[in-house]
């Protein structure tokens, strides 16, 4: 199974008790990011390149605490940064799970092995590691040689110990299906409980501009990757947002789903785009243009944003909208999507739109970022 089923039913009797208080805006993720640093510097993230003295910042465990009962939402999800990395991360995920919020911490894995010891094994608690596809893909994406082998030792031993643990891949322009499918398989041989994939959004902080798809780029890679897929395959996401990315479906995106609390506050009005920040959840919620955002509104910012923040909680909401809806994800549950054309897809040749331009390759020596996180870990 995905998740479990206390997880299942904790946040569907949540969707429905906000259906049947006729809230159109609510929280289904807190995306809690309690520090910027990290101990890499991939070319395609836009959350390390602030400057030394706020990547020496971290939030104390009492604002984290602040922050999640003040959102409500019955999951929490811990990106960085590198969590890890926090002196006192433990203690965050100690309060969160007292607080019974479902928590997805985000890692890169590469010191996962040496802090288990921190944590404990729970229902409540899954390491969400970020995996980029199959090794030398993974290693090139993340900017370092022999990454994919420590992570992989990573995720072997939670696993051993006890501990949930899932995967994050984020895919770029350029990535191949057949390698990402093997790379499916590769992941469910592991031993991890499900995984979770979605399209690159161009940060306008990542040292790499040119490697993220467009929407009609995106529809065609998921197609093809998605269809004729294998029983064996678990996804820790909604079905119905999987056939979004697959062309099946178009949704508006609602950034209120996954509202984000970091250094600076509450960050409008997403994860991705930083318009301001707001001091308490009630002003992010009522202060905000919402309908500024999203592919519907014109934005520019948002014209080829297809990532699981802003449209995923559009998907659950479809879900529980209505008896179709419901069905619908159930049917989608249980297809493999057989699909001719997908299949004839796989058989073409990967021909990414910069094909002559590789991802920017960030060297670790060179980087004040990396070398404040290296100083940070010490």
């Amino acid at each position: 199974m995905a998740v479990p089923v206390s997880q299942m039913w904790t946040v569907a009797t949540y969707v429905l008790r906000q259906k049947i208080a006729r809230r159109k805006r609510y929280p289904l993720v807190l995306m809690l990011e309690p520090l910027f640093r990290c101990n890499l510097a991939c070319a395609g993230c836009g959350k390390i390149q602030y400057p030394a003295h706020i990547l020496k910042k971290d939030l104390s465990p009492e604002e984290c605490f602040k922050a999640v009962d003040e959102c409500g939402a019955p999951m929490v999800s811990i990106p960085g940064g590198e969590p890890l990395m926090h002196p006192q991360i433990d203690k965050i995920v100690e309060g969160l799970v007292a607080r019974k919020k479902y928590i997805y911490l985000c890692t890169n894995a590469l010191l996962l092995k040496e802090k288990l010891h921190l944590f404990k094994p729970s229902k409540y608690l899954s390491f969400s590691v970020h995996m980029d596809g199959q090794k030398e893909h993974h290693d090139f994406s993340v900017c370092r040689e022999g990454e994919f082998d420590i992570a992989l030792e990573g995720i072997r031993a939670a696993i051993e110990a006890g501990f949930r643990v899932t995967t994050n891949t984020t895919l770029f322009d350029g990535a191949d299906p057949n390698s990402v499918r093997q790379f499916f398989d590769e992941m469910m041989e592991v031993g991890v409980e499900s995984m979770m994939v979605s399209p690159g959004y161009s940060y306008d902080k990542a040292p790499d501009q040119k490697h993220f798809m467009g929407r009609a780029r995106t529809r065609r890679l998921f197609r093809a990757m998605m269809s004729n897929r294998k029983k064996t395959w678990r996804f820790n996401q909604s079905p119905l947002f999987l056939e979004y990315l697959m062309g099946k479906r178009t949704y508006n995106c609602t950034p209120w789903g996954m509202p984000t609390y970091n250094l600076f506050g509450w960050q409008k009005p997403c994860y991705l785009l930083q318009d301001g920040y707001a001091e308490s959840y009630k002003e992010l919620m009522e202060t905000t243009e919402w309908d500024g955002y999203g592919t519907q509104s014109g934005n520019p910012q948002c014209a080829n944003c297809m990532v699981h923040c802003g449209y995923e909680p559009s998907s659950v909401d479809d879900t529980f909208g209505s008896l179709r809806g419901f069905v619908d994800t159930v049917k989608a549950t249980f297809s493999l999507y057989p699909d001719k054309d997908a299949l004839a897809d796989l058989k073409q040749p990967v021909r990414p739109v910069y094909s002559y331009n590789p991802l920017v390759q960030i060297g670790a020596s060179s980087s004040e970022n990396v070398a404040v996180a290296d100083e940070s870990r010490a």
